[in-house]
């Protein structure tokens, strides 16, 4: 319905009511961003077995825990609403930068790809082009 699609950690089932659990690496973050991963995937359930999916779990190893997740109105709203932006970048064909956060970026199996330090703040081509130059010893 939302044009969503992706690939849980874990869907486990209770009394036929399917429920995603997502593992994730460090701790709960002051933002929601793991709670709508969850919740897109709890709505792709929810079309899939075509019965509401309440709620759903995130387990984060740093505190060994899980945490439940509801998968209230606001929520669901947040997924649409994160879904809608993402089209617009896609159909736009430019991404936002990337922001380096140390602390982040260092632990993420992304970081090859997205090369945050690099791009972060980006460089004009003719200082980069006179670095290069300086940095190899060609003449001039």
């Amino acid at each position: 319905m939302h044009g969503l699609h992706g690939v849980a950690d874990v869907v486990e089932l209770r009394g036929g009511v399917p429920r995603p659990v997502e593992y994730k690496r460090g701790r709960p973050k002051p933002h929601q961003a793991d709670e709508v991963q969850a919740c897109a995937q709890a709505m792709c359930l929810e079309e899939m077995f075509d019965r509401p999916v309440p709620e759903g779990d995130l387990f984060y190893g740093a505190i060994r825990r899980r945490l439940i997740v509801d998968f209230n109105d606001e929520l669901r709203a947040r997924v649409v609403q994160t879904a809608a932006a993402i089209r617009v970048a896609l159909a736009s064909g430019k991404a936002p930068g990337p922001v380096y956060h140390p602390e982040k970026c260092e632990q993420c199996s992304l970081k090859d790809a997205c090369r945050p330090k690099a791009l972060e703040s980006p460089r004009p081509v003719p200082r980069w082009l006179r670095a290069q130059i300086d940095a190899s010893g060609a003449p001039e």
